[in-house]
């Protein structure tokens, strides 16, 4: 640039103490970007990248937003991994020029927006917490807290380093804070779960400022007022304020009291298990097909929000999950009550947001109704529910939404039905409620009927009919007689009231100080009315603020009673049971479903889902079945739907199945499906023992896995040789309950030498050569996979099909006959492109190149199953 403007020169110096952050710099009615903010805020946003500059060879690249809507742009930016600051106009041009002619109009930021410091509900998921967390180690000791500042839960959770990514993928918070120090070692595993991370000095958790922010944040003298927390729970709490700090510039959100959770209270669930058995999301990344779009008939975001909380975060606490399905139970014994109440909240506006969003002054008269229709709503239900024999569970969720009058009436009489969104755009605070607004309103609407009233009024009082108010833009408002009257009106006692302003050849004028006070009144009525309402808005927002916490209750309260009877609801419609949960070693479902797959069957009208039993309640230490089968006969689905039954049997629903009795479970482990890990040069089969060696190492005996095809990823002896060992494990250290899918048929021979393992199967039926799946799990074994028939069925060309046969039957009659080496097989077969023919010869070099792979095998290296793979290759050579 050639020279730098006093404004330039404070975009720079703003700039320059948010560099990790685009800045938005606020122009009239325009967010403004420029230079490389400019040129990334562009890309990312599909807008247009204009020039600035007043000088030859300046071009200051630049682009902007409309202020009123920026939220839009700033969801975008968010998602794309931006961080933004926005910096507002301090004060109008107006007071900017009382401080010299060319001041700037003064600018700072006053707030960084980031992946968990949302607010606004356009930016935000409804039905969906948006956490922020904070991660500390001291020595060996680590502690994760989150919060989401839009409902103001605070949380801290004493843990171990290997668990951070289990927690995190419980929480899947929007973004993570940690020391620096930290930033390499955690990169990959917060990069995996699609964590935004943000490092912060060491100094923001030093474990005794941590202790001063706690209590200056809750005006407290000592952290004990909350209970008992250790160094790195309060380094961990801290970071995450002193955060909240940096990001809102002082105006800390409303937190609730910091809530200490205990590992041992909740059934730990791997990020793999998560994933596998689609809890919150589907493979496909997205709410449809999950465990939860199943579930979710929820009538209020916090219902919803605490539905997934449940989901991801089932009890290991016995007379907790009693009481969840005993409030389950009321409502699915009382479905009018039931009704009654989903009917009532579903007209209840999102209590926790709305509080938020006032405390962090980003709120509007929009929140204010909100709060005052929710509290109406809140009345009526502990009316009904005062009329009804409740369980403790319930009858506390009640007794939450009592003690509210005083705040109701107030919220009722003071806003009108439907306000406005902002508190600027006036006009919210309804006729009556106060005086002087009234009078301004008056004032300002009805300017000419309020001078007519007065004119009257001076006629009567001075005796000249003829007196007229008038108005014009050198004497404002002015009373006016003929000059026939000038001798009364000046002489007492009227010249006391009546002040003489001019005379002219005609008319002689006057003023009163009544006259002129409501003339400064009337030019004036438009802004002391929004000044009334902007005092009145904000007394309001302190009335509501001064009784957050309660509200915060209510909002729970609220919550539990849509959870209950949602799921209540649900088991209904669907005809689930309610579970038989103790403190024993059982697992014994009857008539289980898989309640994605029941659903998606029904959706596409593709007939009924086959239910199946499940008994895992052997009176051994280790329960086992290993079931066998072939592919698409069903035995993924058996897997998950078992371990979702156990899930949600200890989030206090009901089940999908006939009868279930469970021994609590303390850990889900699931190791199904392929994937691989290329970036960090994992293959599929590594991922696979990654995961299997995490189960192995972690499993106790009170945990539930499901496995699904261990060792496939590798050559088959080896592949079996794992499984062998993984199977033998399970039942030996583990000891645990476990459901062990495979298509080493090999396998089954354990069940005659561990005392813990069951052989199961997915029943099939042939019929003139194709495969009939009955989806039903017997007990026994069974004695192939039916691959082929799976092929022909996913559309495999008919020659493969049948040269598949002609090889497998080949194979099978060697090991039948004992034939030691599959080399001397292949030799007595001719190569698939001999029979059928194929449409064109094959090139003299390829098939050349057929012969010298046939030359190198190794015959004691080849397994059946590698025959066969070698031979689809030495096919697709051939074909060229």
């Amino acid at each position: 640039m050639s020279t730098v403007t006093p404004m330039m020169a404070q975009y720079l110096e703003i700039k320059e103490q948010h560099a990790d952050a685009l800045l938005f710099y606020r122009m009239g009615d325009f967010y403004e970007m420029f230079f490389d903010d400019a040129v990334a805020a562009s890309e990312a946003l599909d807008i247009a990248l204009t020039k600035r500059g007043k000088h030859a060879g300046d071009n200051i690249p630049m682009c902007g937003v409309p202020v009123h809507a920026a939220e839009g742009y700033l969801l975008t930016l968010i998602r794309k991994g931006f961080r933004v600051a926005v910096c507002e106009q301090m004060e109008s041009p107006a007071e900017a020029k009382k401080r010299g002619s060319k001041s700037v109009v003064r600018r700072d930021v006053v707030r960084l927006v980031t992946p968990g410091t949302l607010t606004e509900d356009s930016l935000l998921e409804a039905r969906r917490n948006n956490f922020l967390a904070a991660y500390a180690e001291i020595r060996d000791q680590a502690a994760l807290a989150w919060a989401d500042i839009s409902t103001g839960d605070f949380h801290v959770m004493p843990i171990t380093p290997v668990r951070l990514s289990p927690e995190l993928a419980r929480l899947a918070p929007s973004e993570l804070i940690l020391p620096e120090t930290l930033e390499q070692e955690k990169h990959g595993l917060v990069s995996d779960l699609g964590i935004s991370m943000t490092p912060l000095a060491r100094a923001s958790f030093d474990s005794t400022a941590a202790e001063k922010r706690i209590c200056s944040l809750y005006n407290v003298g000592t952290t004990e007022a909350f209970g008992t927390f250790t160094r790195v729970e309060l380094s961990a709490m801290g970071a995450l304020i002193d955060y909240l700090e940096i990001t809102q510039k002082g105006k800390l959100p409303l937190l609730q009291t910091p809530e200490r959770e205990a590992q041992d209270r909740i059934v730990q669930i791997d990020a793999a298990t998560r994933r596998n058995l689609e809890l919150t999301r589907s493979l496909s990344g997205g709410r449809a097909g999950s465990l939860l779009s199943v579930m979710d008939r929820t009538v209020t975001p916090g219902g919803g929000r605490l539905l997934e909380q449940r989901l991801s975060s089932p009890s290991r606490d016995l007379a907790t999950i009693h009481a969840r399905q005993e409030s389950v139970t009321r409502f699915v014994d009382d479905n009018m009550f039931a009704t009654d109440l989903r009917d009532r909240l579903r007209k209840t506006p999102d209590i926790d947001r709305a509080l938020s969003r006032l405390s962090l002054e980003r709120g509007g008269p929009r929140d204010l109704a909100a709060i005052r229709n929710a509290l109406g709503q809140a009345a009526e239900i502990a009316e009904a529910c005062g009329t009804c024999d409740l369980p403790d569970h319930l009858r506390d969720a009640a007794d939450t939404l009592s003690g509210f009058d005083d705040l109701s009436a107030l919220l009722e009489t003071a806003l009108i039905a439907e306000p406005p969104l902002l508190a600027r755009d006036g006009g919210f605070i309804a006729e009556g409620y106060d005086p002087e607004l009234d009078e301004a309103r008056t004032l300002r609407d009805q300017g000419r009927s309020v001078i007519a009233g007065l004119q009257k009024k001076y006629a009567e009082h001075s005796g000249v009919q003829t007196l007229k108010i008038k108005h014009n833009n050198v004497l404002g408002y002015f009373i006016e007689t003929t000059t026939t009257h000038a001798t009364k009106m000046l002489a007492a006692p009227l010249s006391e009231t009546y002040i003489h302003r001019q005379t002219t050849a005609n008319q002689i004028r006057f003023t009163t100080v009544e006259l002129s006070e409501l003339e400064t009144r009337i030019l004036n009525a438009g802004n002391q009315a929004l000044e009334i309402e902007k005092r009145l808005y904000q007394r309001l927002s302190d009335a509501v603020l001064a009784q957050a916490p309660q509200l915060n209750a209510a909002a729970r309260g609220l919550a539990e009673l849509d959870l209950a009877t949602s799921l209540a609801d649900l088991a209904r419609a669907e005809s689930w049971t309610p579970p038989r949960i103790d403190n024993s070693r059982a697992f014994d479902i009857k008539g289980g479903r898989h309640p994605v797959v029941e659903q998606a069957l029904r959706q596409q009208s593709q007939g009924s889902f086959v239910a199946n039993d499940c008994d895992l309640s052997a009176d051994v230490d280790a329960a086992i079945w290993l079931l066998t089968g072939p592919n698409m006969a069903g035995k993924s689905t058996f897997l998950r739907q078992n371990a979702l039954i156990a899930l949600l049997a200890q989030i206090g629903s009901y089940v999908p199945a006939n009868a279930a009795h469970i021994g609590l479970v303390s850990q889900i482990f699931s190791r199904v499906g392929a994937s691989d890990d290329l970036a960090r040069g994992r293959s599929t089969f590594m991922v696979e023992m990654v995961e299997t060696a995490a189960i192995l190492n972690q499993a106790d005996d009170r945990a539930l896995v499901i496995l699904d095809e261990i060792g496939r990823g590798t050559a088959t002896y080896d592949g079996l040789s794992i499984a062998w060992a993984t199977l033998e494990h399970l039942h030996d250290v583990n000891s645990c309950r476990a459901l062990f899918a495979t298509h080493y048929h090999e396998l089954t021979q354990l069940a005659g030498k561990l005392s813990g393992v069951e052989n199961a199967t997915v029943a099939v039926r042939e019929w003139e050569g194709e495969v009939i799946f009955l989806h039903e799990v017997t007990k026994g074994a069974a004695d192939r996979s039916y691959g082929v028939q799976v092929a022909q069925l996913a559309g495999l060309p008919p020659s493969v099909v049948a040269r598949a046969r002609t090889v497998l039957d080949a194979l099978e009659k060697g090991d039948r006959e004992g034939a030691a080496k599959p080399k001397a097989l292949i030799d007595d077969l001719p190569l698939f492109a001999a029979a059928p023919p194929p449409p064109t010869p094959a090139p003299v070099a390829q098939v050349s190149a057929v012969e010298e792979m046939l030359q190198t095998i190794r015959p004691d290296d080849l397994s059946p199953r590698e025959a066969l793979d070698l031979l689809y290759r030495l096919k697709q050579t051939a074909e060229g």
